[in-house]
């Protein structure tokens, strides 16, 4: 009887206490949902404040009133911005700038990926660490040597690459290029060997098993490097800053700046009206393709 009690009582101990893992979980799920909650309100602030001020008209901004509400919302600010010529060029230009050096640095960037992740040649792994610590160069110490090269080939060659929206073609892949075949580095690495060994036994050559084989396999690495790259081109400031003074050759980010902003005199509503729709498209994107975005940062660290 005693052997059996104890027996018993030792079962008893070893079963897992489901009421307390249960209990667990629930404050888990909900300190998760309360620091989502927290996250969610500091980001969305921001555009929630733009959204309200762009329905004001400047004499209610200029006025001691709520800042969070809108007592005579108007669309007018979207109306007047959307019909400038001026607003419409800088839109343009920015959007031809990024789909250029998005193409431009996924021609490059998927080359040299697969170059260094599968072909193996001496240095491949120093020069694959090399092109990350180049995208860790900061962008503001890098301006100033290519506005002085830029000035030297204007000197020397006589060809003027200063104020003019096409330079940011050339300019932007410094910042988009290194990180970009990083992602791809390390999409393409995590694809099993078998695939391009059988390919190369088939008799394809490392071009045809890029194109054929790997391009379709590391689609969502590709597409993460790819809205990384628009969403820079879109958003860079400094560059253009620099490098462009003319309206008409203005990027969206500092047209809205050096057009709206005159003098001491901050037209609020229509910066916060320019900002909105410039965040439009990378915002569609992201909505649109988050999943791939996703898959392709983390592929390397998910995938055999």
């Amino acid at each position: 009887m005693a052997d059996a009690a104890v027996a018993t009582a030792s079962r008893a101990a070893s079963r897992p206490r489901y009421g307390s893992m249960s209990r667990d979980r629930r404050w888990a799920l909900r300190w998760s949902y309360f620091f989502l909650i927290l996250f969610a309100i500091f980001f969305l602030t921001p555009p929630v404040y733009m959204f309200i001020t762009s329905l004001k008209t400047s004499a209610e901004i200029s006025a001691e009133s709520n800042p969070w509400w809108v007592y005579s919302p108007t669309l007018s600010n979207y109306i007047e911005l959307l019909t400038q010529n001026q607003y419409l060029t800088f839109f343009r230009n920015s959007a031809i700038v990024s789909v250029l050096v998005v193409a431009l640095t996924m021609a490059i960037s998927v080359v040299a990926a697969f170059a260094l992740a599968r072909m193996r040649f001496w240095g491949s792994a120093t020069l694959a660490t090399g092109v990350f610590l180049t995208y860790l160069i900061p962008e503001t110490l890098l301006f100033i040597p290519l506005f002085k090269m830029f000035a030297w080939v204007n000197e020397t060659f006589g060809i003027q690459l200063m104020n003019h929206w096409w330079t940011m073609i050339i300019l932007y892949p410094t910042l988009t290029v290194p990180f970009a075949t990083w992602i791809m580095i390390g999409y393409f690495a995590s694809i099993p060997k078998e695939l391009d060994e059988a390919a190369l036994i088939d008799g394809a050559t490392w071009m045809q098993t890029l194109t054929k084989i790997f391009i379709p396999v590391a689609l969502p690495g590709i597409i993460a490097a790819t809205i990384f790259t628009f969403t820079v081109s879109w958003a860079q400031f400094l560059y253009p800053l620099a490098f462009t003074t003319s309206t008409t050759e203005l990027v969206l980010p500092v047209g809205i700046v050096t057009t709206l902003i005159k003098g001491d005199v901050f037209n609020w509503g229509q910066i916060m009206t320019g900002a909105l729709l410039g965040a439009a498209p990378p915002l569609i994107i992201y909505a649109f393709l988050m999943d791939y975005y996703i898959a392709g940062l983390t592929a390397g660290a998910t995938k055999g």
